[in-house]
């Protein structure tokens, strides 16, 4: 049985991009971007899909960008639409990416942002497939930290929030533990500019704890279509339970940016075909 592992991290192997040539201008670009979603999604969940008119020197028209984040599934959508006659035009070629992985993202692992992590889980978990609770949310903005400093029409002000969240797959017996710590430094005017300051934190700091406990979290995808959830290692997490004692102190031993909020999702198209 084959057996397919996805990470919550993003994907930067060349064998999961698939690109797409030969696409005649019959259709704008953006529709052109619709249809290959609506036909490369079928085969498995995307990280990222770009279509983008030829070069200069080219025949009018696109090519496709569509980046899986199993290889597994980008191999059967090759084979499955190499050939083939999609966008209702003449046969299309569709490629694996041959070149090999820069040695500079050779050992990349960035975490997926917290909205790809809930893309991800909803497509091979379903929306009921999992839940999240939180454990701790507080200010850990100290005395000091919190004191205010005249600043033109306003006053500056700094605030901080941590956060513990536990990350549940119920149908498959796994629980998991995330922590996140966010900051900001701003100009407050008002009672207004406060509250909405310290809502955005709160909100951020929910999604970045969220986002570092998928980080630990495996999904298996088996020959048959199911999905199995497993954890990394115990070395690579860091241990949850000291992490809340810790916040009980107002204070934080892990990183204050455990998963990257915005990815450079634009980054991996420079990739040519060999």
């Amino acid at each position: 049985m084959e057996v397919d592992i996805l990470e919550f991290k993003v994907p930067v192997d060349n064998n999961k991009t698939v690109f797409v040539w030969d696409i005649p201008p019959v259709l704008t670009q953006d529709k052109v971007n619709e249809q290959l979603f609506h036909i490369f999604s079928s085969f498995g969940p995307l990280y990222l899909l770009k279509v983008c008119p030829n070069a200069p020197l080219h025949p009018p028209g696109f090519y496709g960008i569509i980046k899986f984040y199993s290889a597994a599934h980008a191999a059967n959508a090759q084979k499955r639409t190499d050939g083939c006659s999609l966008l209702h035009t003449a046969a299309l070629k569709v490629k694996l990416c041959s070149k090999q992985t820069p040695h500079f993202l050779s050992g990349r692992n960035t975490p997926l942002s917290h909205a790809r992590c809930l893309e991800l889980a909803n497509h091979c978990l379903g929306f009921n497939g999992w839940t999240s609770d939180i454990i701790t949310l507080k200010e850990l903005t100290n005395e000091e930290e919190g004191e205010d400093e005249e600043d033109g029409g306003g006053v500056r002000r700094r605030m901080r929030f941590g956060c513990l969240m536990k990350l549940s797959f119920p149908q498959h017996g796994v629980t998991t533990k995330g922590a996140a710590v966010v900051e900001e430094t701003f100009t407050c005017t008002g009672p207004e500019v406060l509250l909405q300051r310290r809502c955005k934190l709160q909100r951020s700091v929910r999604e970045k704890a969220l986002a570092q406990a998928f980080s630990s979290v495996l999904l298996i995808l088996l020959g048959d279509g199911k999905v199995m959830v497993e954890l990394k290692r115990p070395s690579d997490r860091f241990e949850a339970d000291e992490t809340e004692d810790v916040l009980q102190v107002n204070e934080f031993s892990l990183s204050d940016s455990p998963a990257d909020e915005e990815e450079a999702e634009d980054e991996d198209w420079d990739l040519t075909v060999s």
